[in-house]
């Protein structure tokens, strides 16, 4: 028999890519979908892709709705998720799109989202190293209670998390420049994701150490053995409707033989079937990665700046959401954790 699924915040873009990952899956089969402004309206008419779910509505979002499915995945706002899932029952496994479990220090979260603070769960990032060896694929065995990353802390913690364990970059000045689509924010109407004011333009936004993945990327940090970490990070809008491509970069902790650099990222990401480090030269593209639960990862030494340059691609709604959760939904069930996961893309 398949795991039931229930999908809360099913009409926005996470909500939509998590229902079409669920439907194509062969373990799981979508039997509710809820919303808020779309309640009776047909799945199809909001996601005119998603056809398998023809014949399904979106119904409204409370526990009794919820309650009784294997498992639920909460697509919903921030700071709204964490009310939901406290009522729903122990037995029920609970997946969080959102930030409302993914900070481990309540600090963090008053500083950079407010509003009530409701703890976190295992983190959803199966490749995240930890500083004794592990990997946070551990933690994800039989876990109740997931907290899916947000995309751009996928991407850049992907980027650094090798060489900070290998000890070849230092955790400290690190920067990150960012170039996402405007899916990321959302599906809600704004003036600056309005078509008009993307096309033909690029924008950069929470600007000065104000983004909210910020204390998220410094947690997985220091999960990997950095030490009071910093970075600079920058996000820019551009007129691509999905995808990430994130440039990290790291001081070299001084003397580090340039082949170790390398070698720590080959040789962390040799065995991981969702993050491919390409051949020294070659630099990923987002339409590399479109559709796929796949980040690729660059590398180049910056010797005159004695820095690592790291380059990142991926699809923000897969590997950066959906994909994560149901590659973590995997793990936690004891299922092959590829199973279900598109490892090629979409092109052109």
């Amino acid at each position: 028999m398949p795991y039931t699924v229930a999908v809360a915040g099913a009409s926005g873009y996470a909500g939509g890519e998590a229902l079409r990952m669920l439907a194509a899956h062969p373990e799981f089969e979508v039997r509710r979908a809820t919303a808020h402004s779309s309640v009776g309206e047909r799945i199809i008419d909001v996601h005119p892709h998603l056809r398998s779910l023809d014949g399904m509505r979106f119904t409204e979002t409370s526990t009794e709705k919820l309650a009784g499915h294997d498992v639920v995945v909460l697509a919903m706002p921030h700071g709204t998720s964490g009310a939901v899932a406290a009522q729903l029952p122990d037995d029920v496994i609970v997946v969080d799109l959102g930030a409302d479990h993914r900070l481990t220090d309540e600090g963090d979260w008053n500083r950079y989202y407010g509003g009530d603070y409701h703890g976190a769960w295992s983190y959803g990032l199966p490749e995240l190293p930890h500083a004794d060896g592990s990997r946070q694929r551990d933690a994800l065995v039989g876990a109740r209670r997931i907290a899916v990353p947000g995309c751009n802390v996928t991407a850049v913690s992907l980027g650094l998390a090798p060489g900070i364990l290998a000890g070849v970059i230092e955790p400290r000045d690190l920067t990150a420049a960012l170039a996402v689509g405007p899916s990321g924010a959302g599906r809600a109407l704004k003036t600056n994701l309005l078509a008009s004011e993307i096309l033909g333009s690029a924008a950069p936004y929470a600007v000065g150490g104000v983004h909210r993945h910020i204390p998220e990327i410094l947690q997985n940090v220091r999960l990997a053995g950095g030490a009071e970490p910093t970075i600079s990070f920058t996000p820019v809008l551009v007129p691509m409707s999905r995808g990430i491509l994130a440039t990290v970069t790291a001081r070299l902790v001084p003397g580090t033989d340039p082949a170790a650099v390398r070698a720590a990222w080959e040789g962390f990401y040799a065995d991981e079937p969702f993050v491919h480090v390409l051949p020294e030269g070659s630099f990923p593209t987002t339409a590399s990665a479109l559709g796929a639960n796949t980040a690729l990862i660059s590398l180049a030494l910056d010797a005159d700046a004695g820095r690592v340059v790291v380059v990142v691609a991926l699809d923000n709604l897969v590997k950066g959401t959906a994909g994560a959760a149901l590659q973590s939904l995997n793990i936690a069930l004891g299922l092959p954790e590829t199973l279900g996961l598109p490892v090629d893309g979409v092109a052109p």
